[in-house]
C-alpha cells in the first residue's frame, strides 16, 4: 500500500513538472509591411520581428560591405512574406525581445510554411540557439539538408550584381 501511494505521488509530481519543451503562443494574423534584410521583417501593429532561431548574412550599411548571399536572402524573404499575412509564433515568453528591441519569433504563412525553415533550407541562413527552442530540430534538419546539397552560404556561388558602369570601348 505503502508503495502504490509513493508511485502515485512520484506521477502527481512528474506531471506538475514544467515541461522540457518551450511553450508557444501563436498570433492572430498580421500583415506584413517590410521586409529590412534576410531575418527581420515589419509587421503591422508588432513593429519589428527578427526570425528566431536563424540568422541571415548582413547587407551592408553606410560603410560596411553586403555579405555574400545577403541580397538573396532578403529577396526570398521578399517573396515569401512581403504584404501577405503571416502568424508569428513565439517561443517561450510572448515579450522576448533581441539586443536590438526587435520581438523574437518564427513567422508561419497562412498556408503552413514556417519561413525560418525555408530560409535555412534554402541555404540563405543558418540556426543559431541559445535556448532550447520548440523547432530547433526542424531547424537544424533543414540546415543538414542544405549543407548535403550544397546550396546557399554551404557551396553555391553568390549572385554578383553586375556593374553599372563600363568604360566605353576605344
Amino acid at each position: 500500500m505503502q508503495n502504490l501511494i509513493a508511485l502515485v505521488v512520484a506521477g502527481i509530481a512528474i506531471l506538475q513538472l514544467p515541461s522540457a519543451t518551450p511553450r508557444v503562443t501563436r498570433s492572430d494574423p498580421v500583415l506584413v509591411r517590410a521586409v529590412i534584410d534576410g531575418d527581420t521583417i515589419d509587421v503591422e501593429r508588432v513593429g519589428r520581428v527578427r526570425l528566431l532561431g536563424i540568422d541571415a548574412p548582413e547587407l551592408g550599411r553606410g560603410f560596411d560591405t553586403t555579405a555574400p548571399f545577403a541580397r538573396e536572402a532578403r529577396d526570398l524573404l521578399i517573396s515569401l512574406v512581403l504584404r501577405h499575412w503571416v502568424r508569428l509564433e513565439y517561443d517561450q515568453r510572448a515579450d522576448a525581445l533581441d539586443a536590438y528591441h526587435r520581438r523574437l519569433a518564427y513567422v508561419v504563412r497562412e498556408d503552413g510554411l514556417v519561413v525560418n525553415t525555408e530560409i535555412v533550407r534554402q541555404g540563405l541562413a543558418r540556426v543559431t540557439a541559445r535556448a532550447p527552442l520548440g523547432r530547433l530540430d526542424e531547424l537544424k534538419r533543414a540546415e543538414a539538408q542544405a549543407q548535403s546539397l550544397r546550396r546557399g552560404i554551404w557551396g553555391a556561388t553568390p549572385r554578383i550584381p553586375s556593374p553599372r558602369y563600363t568604360r566605353p570601348s576605344p
